[in-house]
């Protein structure tokens, strides 16, 4: 896919996933997990994989504990001030790092400024960074994922660290229009952009040698895990799982099937699976029909956890997919459903979002 058309169809898929993440089925202030049991996730390597993966049946329900923060760095020491040119193309110079808010829709910026040393600066949250050293900080989303301005604003950030993936979009304008200086990110998460977006925070705040030093430790996690996987998984794609990743809000009556330069090709790909996108030629993100499950004949269906209780479970998705039964998936009940704010969120959980996918997938019986 042409760079232009894959930054578009990411853009959207964003926009998607912020809008319909506002409804009620994420409205929780701790993210909707609290009431789901973390999920102990061995190394593949330490597991049997099954002989036929495809004879396994059932939902695998897959929630990561907390991250082990572990800054790349214990006293960094910001190089002020810090000019950058962000995902926008817009210049920005960051005077000040001593109030930090870094905020999108997987929590991963967040994330990435606590693995960079300065997490004591950070003065508020978004709805999805969950992890316990953050917990204590005010939220400034409400309904879900939406910007509230007055939070903002009232914490008095000296930097906000975002991208397209929150909205309304009118927030973050009041907010350059206060004087604060916002660095947008680049909003696509994937495993080409692991080490690009860590620098880009780094050198936002002040700690450009700090920013390739993590991103080169994700990275190289991240490569660690994906050659583990092709250890264990099968070579020969007649052998892999075939997979599809559906989005679906059943509330909002929203059922989308992500194809390849959504993200979640990358993501199936490195986890060891087929993606079957690109086999029935399905591009971007398009509303999931019949048709298209049939054509796509997957062995399991990826979805986010949330999504999967929104349509009540397998029997729902069933009952809105009749189709889906006549496919392996649908017959073995075969789907993997991961928490909303981890599965595609990559970053400095990349490694361990794999690692449990391929779990999932060739060795489900270990979780």
């Amino acid at each position: 896919m042409p760079r232009r058309h894959l930054s578009a169809a990411l853009a959207v898929a964003t926009s998607l996933l912020t809008l319909t993440a506002c409804g009620p089925v994420v409205d929780a202030a701790d993210g909707g997990q609290a009431d789901r049991p973390e999920t102990s996730v061995p190394k593949l390597s330490e597991v049997t994989a099954l002989d036929d993966p495809r004879s396994y049946r059932g939902v695998v329900d897959i929630n990561l504990p907390d991250p082990v923060i572990d800054p790349i760095e214990d006293d960094p020491q910001p190089s002020l001030p810090a000019t950058v040119t962000d995902a926008q193309g817009t210049k920005v110079t960051v005077d000040d790092v001593s109030r930090i808010l870094a905020l999108d829709i997987y929590g991963t910026l967040a994330h990435t400024v606590f693995e960079l040393g300065l997490g004591e600066n950070v003065v508020g949250r978004d709805v999805s960074a969950q992890f316990p050293e953050i917990a204590d900080r005010p939220l400034v989303t409400q309904n879900g994922h939406e910007l509230n301005a007055e939070a903002i604003l009232a914490l008095d950030p000296t930097v906000v660290l975002t991208d397209t993936s929150l909205g309304p979009w009118d927030v973050v304008l009041q907010l350059k229009d206060a004087g604060i200086p916002v660095v947008v990110t680049d909003s696509h998460r994937g495993l080409d952009n692991l080490t690009s977006m860590t620098q880009m925070v780094g050198d936002a705040l002040g700690v450009p040698a700090a920013g390739k030093r993590l991103g080169a430790r994700i990275k190289q996690q991240a490569d660690a895990t994906v050659a583990e996987i092709a250890a264990v998984a099968p070579q020969d794609l007649a052998g892999k799982l075939r997979v599809v990743f559906l989005y679906v809000r059943g509330q909002a009556g929203v059922y989308y099937m992500f194809g390849e330069g959504s993200g979640a090709d990358t993501l199936i790909e490195a986890a060891g699976g087929y993606n079957v996108a690109g086999e029935i030629d399905w591009k971007g993100l398009k509303p999931v029909t019949d048709e298209a499950l049939i054509a796509a004949a997957p062995d399991a269906l990826l979805m986010m956890n949330k999504g999967l209780d929104s349509v009540g479970g397998v029997d729902g998705l069933l009952e809105r997919f009749p189709a889906l039964a006549n496919t392996p998936a649908g017959e073995n009940d075969r789907i993997i459903a991961m928490d909303d704010d981890q599965v595609l969120s990559f970053g400095p959980r990349t490694s361990d979002v794999l690692n449990a996918l391929a779990v999932a997938l060739y060795a489900p019986d270990a979780l």
